[in-house]
């Protein structure tokens, strides 16, 4: 088997230089070409895939009802113009299989985002399918004014993993609503309104989560959005006034100068320095409501805060009355590899915890998590979510769980992971376009820079022609930060070493196609 990966990967090297000199992007197509039929041994290998998800055919994976054309016109038509699509020519998508993405004409893709870090442990994952199939020959609805059993026991195996006193579980159906509703419990419980998040976060997009969201291109110019929220400085040792070489708690670190001295991040203290004159001048003392932060921030591209600082913001919070919320909506259920929860690398135990996203490989589910004690607050009067915790929401959140642990995602997603932000690393050091590249696990950012010493960011039409090229060669990466110049990096955990290897091709060639014509153009 070993042998059969090594000649796959050497025929990948091969097409990868064949497609940088005479634009060949037909190895990813869905045939029974040699090579697909290489793509398909290679892909059979993969430990978490089974031999039922390997066996459809290449006419199954061809979408035929409507064509791309009539699709297309029916998006203009009927949805509102604000959901847009990636690419020039957005991707019409009908299929997946664990790590992989087929299009209309069954061409098959490398999902290296996974439907904006949702799909957690890969597409149609054959045990999630399952439980869910299950379950909708059961009962699919009942609301919580009756028992039903999956509510009961997905809360109690949740609540299993999450430390401390954490063990109170509100369901609801997204990110959004999880964050809505955890604003409303601080408030209540503390009797205070202000709340802190960071520049460069993001918390949803509803009415009241946009307050939360500080990126101007999330915001309408709506009334009361930021009534009680103060945005604090966001601690970025990459793009931010302090930073250095040793600041992250990642396998790679800025190419910052670092001055600190041996067991001290001066940038994590001059950026509690600023957080605690926010404290002093734009909040009333001691009566603060909470203060959000995700682990690793996501949409605003995989930004990592120094050592040691959520932590000690977290205490400033409390002392002045205030809950700490931990965003786990991207970061959460073992992404980061080492551990479960992304808010276990900074040391704390939250007043809440609020996920989503992954929590249901892309069934709609949320939650929010806290302490008996903080969720009392909800019975001052009735409070109802009509689909949260529904039988079908619980059975795939149990199975996602169960997945997560028996297949050792966990593990993949720190090793794997690891693996691919050192080859980063070395893509970094070779090509000027990389100026950063940091996470952990399997929440990876690369940050695409016009110099690599001012770290202005690199234009939109560049970047789009680095992207384009690698969905071209059978490779979605996200895109996010401010600048939209970072790539986004938050396959499914079931991705494996061969994929990622597959993965750096295709950039390193994209990377490579970019710099001669940056230097033909110099």
């Amino acid at each position: 088997m070993k042998d059969l990966l090594k000649i796959f990967d050497l025929q990948l090297r091969v097409i990868i230089i064949l497609y940088s000199k005479s634009n060949l992007a037909s190895y990813h197509q869905g045939s029974r070409s040699t090579l697909q039929k290489c793509l398909s041994t290679q892909a059979s290998t993969k430990p978490q895939e089974t031999a039922e998800v390997q066996k459809t055919d290449f006419e199954q994976r061809v979408y035929s009802e409507h064509s791309y054309e009539k699709i297309a016109n029916l998006r203009k038509q009927f949805l509102t113009p604000n959901v847009t699509s990636y690419y020039k020519k957005p991707l019409l998508i009908h299929k997946g299989s664990m790590q992989w993405l087929f299009d209309h004409e069954g061409r098959r893709y490398l999902d290296m985002f996974a439907g904006i870090v949702t799909v957690s442990v890969g597409h149609c994952h054959p045990k999630v399918n399952e439980a869910l199939e299950k379950q909708m020959k059961t009962l699919w609805h009942t609301t919580n004014i009756y028992m039903h059993p999956k509510i009961h026991e997905y809360a109690e195996k949740l609540a299993s993993k999450m430390p401390g006193d954490l063990k109170n579980v509100y369901f609801v159906n997204s990110g959004s609503e999880a964050n809505d509703l955890a604003m409303m419990i601080a408030r209540l419980y503390t009797g205070y309104q202000e709340i802190i998040s960071f520049r460069n976060a993001y918390h949803g997009a509803s009415p009241y989560t946009m307050g939360l969201t500080a990126h101007s291109t999330w915001r309408y110019p709506l009334p009361g959005i930021s009534n009680g929220i103060i945005h604090a400085m966001n601690p970025d040792p990459y793009t931010g006034i302090w930073g250095g070489s040793h600041c992250r708690d990642s396998p790679v670190q800025t190419t910052r100068h670092c001055d600190c001295p041996a067991n001290q991040c001066l940038a994590s203290e001059r950026y509690y320095d600023q957080l605690e004159q926010v404290f002093k001048y734009s909040l009333p003392r001691g009566k603060v409501a909470a203060m959000f932060a995700e682990s690793i921030q996501g949409v605003g591209g995989t930004v990592q805060y120094p050592k040691g600082y959520i932590k000690r913001a977290a205490e400033l919070v409390r002392v002045n009355g205030g809950l700490f919320i931990s965003d786990e909506v991207q970061s959460g259920f073992a992404r980061t590899g080492e551990h479960y929860w992304g808010f276990e690398a900074h040391d704390i135990v939250p007043d809440m915890v609020t996920m989503a996203k992954g929590i249901g490989n892309g069934f709609p589910i949320g939650a929010v998590v806290t302490s008996r004690k903080v969720a009392d607050v909800l019975s001052q009067a009735l409070h109802f979510n009509t689909f949260g915790g529904n039988p079908l929401a619980s059975a795939v959140g149990m199975a996602v769980i169960d997945v997560i642990d028996q297949e050792e995602l966990q593990k993949n997603a720190r090793v794997v992971g690891t693996y691919m932000l050192k080859e980063l690393e070395k893509l970094r050091d070779k090509y000027e376009v990389i100026g950063d590249v940091r996470g952990k696990g399997l929440m990876i950012g690369v940050e695409l820079v016009k110099d690599k010493e001012t770290r202005q960011h690199l234009s939109a039409p560049h970047f789009v022609d680095i992207w384009e090229m690698c969905k071209d060669m059978g490779v979605l990466f996200g895109r996010g930060g401010l600048n939209a110049n970072v790539l986004r990096i938050k396959p499914p955990m079931c991705v494996t070493k061969e994929d990622v290897d597959f993965a750096l091709n295709a950039l390193g060639s994209a990377l490579e196609r970019h710099s001669e014509k940056t230097r033909k153009r110099n």
